[in-house]
């Protein structure tokens, strides 16, 4: 049985990969960070199966469109998203405070159609950052390349960043050195937190087919495997930039944080695999693990502890070199995965706003609700 405390003593913090009403009006949200939880991730899946799977909501969204009857749905997912998040950070605002901003976060993502719109995507930040007006929040910003020289401005603005969709160890790299450039810009940088979440489980998905379909005993030997050398091999190049680095070390003289390493889907997608092994694998100073509610209540039931992250790093070179070896472009494939990823998000972020369009139409007829 694991404990999330003992988690945070070898250096990882636990975030929970999920938000609802019921998890932030009720208890369970504050029942959580009282056994060592934290903070709070979302996404816009997550919150479109958290409001068009729920009657949670019905009571907020007739407020609203009481008071404005002609309310889009683009007006109710803002109100009701931020709700939410407002509720999760005043829970987690001790732990923020206890921890001197370096935990107690909850990240609320910008519209994923902006992915490839930086001026664009920079707009919405403020937007939200102003509209949420809580210190222990992060905006999600993708790590696509329009991405990078927004995650720079607005670090420079003071505002806190979660970038996400993160699969290959070069596209970290970037966003780790926009960060820095960013803190040289502002002119409190010690004020400023951000993660770069690093996606996991997606790329043995991606790859694991691959592997099993190739007549090579060293292909079938990778599968299960590729996903986290590939966050170790990131990890190290999280040492060198934000510990040998002269950069970041200018920075961390005025007072600047690192920007931790998250560990997103986390979650085991093969039933072969064990269910917790993206969280064992991957225990390490400096680091986030971003667990949905499943994968956070198979880890505290049998998970194991131990400072992995580091185990066999050589060893998680030779596995990403073995993918070129095999004919396997590295670059390409984690190209792709970034692409699905926001096509995913952009899908889940549609499909809540035809729900909410749906349950406007049926409120301004007078129709009660008949699903979300």
């Amino acid at each position: 049985m694991a404990d999330l405390i003992d988690l945070y003593h070898h250096g990882q913090s636990i975030w929970l990969d999920n938000i609802n009403r019921d998890l932030v009006a009720g208890n369970g949200l504050k029942r959580l960070t009282e056994i060592g939880l934290r903070g709070v991730t979302s996404n816009p899946t997550i919150f479109h199966e958290a409001i068009a799977d729920s009657h949670a909501y019905d009571g907020s969204i007739k407020e609203l469109l009481h008071a404005d009857p002609r309310a889009d749905e683009h007006t109710l997912y803002e109100w009701l998203t931020i709700q939410d998040v407002q509720m999760a950070a005043d829970i987690l605002r001790p732990v923020y405070d206890s921890s001197e901003g370096h935990d107690g976060f909850v990240s609320l993502e910008v519209s994923p159609h902006l992915a490839h719109d930086t001026e664009g995507t920079i707009d919405r930040v403020r937007h939200l950052w102003r509209r949420v007006d809580r210190e222990n929040v992060m905006i999600k910003v993708p790590a696509t390349q329009a991405g990078l020289p927004a995650i720079e401005r607005l670090i420079g603005e003071g505002i806190n960043i979660n970038v996400t969709l993160l699969f290959s160890v070069s596209r970290y790299e970037d966003v780790a050195h926009a960060y820095v450039r960013g803190l040289a810009q502002n002119p409190h940088p010690q004020r400023v937190a951000s993660v770069a979440s690093f996606f996991v489980s997606r790329v043995d998905t991606k790859l694991d087919p691959i592997l099993a379909e190739m007549d090579a005993p060293e292909a079938h030997a990778l599968q299960g495997k590729v996903a986290v050398a590939n966050a170790r091999v990131a990890y190290q190049r999280f040492k060198q930039i934000f510990f040998t680095e002269e950069a970041f070390e200018q920075q961390r003289r005025r007072g600047a944080q690192v920007q931790r390493l998250l560990w997103g889907s986390t979650s085991t997608k093969n039933p072969a695999y064990r269910d917790v092994m993206y969280v064992e694998e991957l225990i390490g100073p400096q680091t986030v693990n971003t667990v949905p509610n499943e994968t956070l209540d198979a880890f505290l039931d049998h998970g194991e502890i131990r400072p992995s992250l580091e185990e066999d790093a050589q060893g998680a070179f030779r596995i990403i070199d073995g993918l070129a070896a095999l004919g396997i472009d590295y670059g390409t494939v984690m190209g792709e995965l970034e692409m699905e990823g926001v096509e995913k998000f952009n899908k889940s972020y549609d499909d809540l706003q035809a729900a909410l369009r749906s349950y406007r139409d049926d409120v301004s007829r007078g129709y009660a609700k008949s699903g979300v």
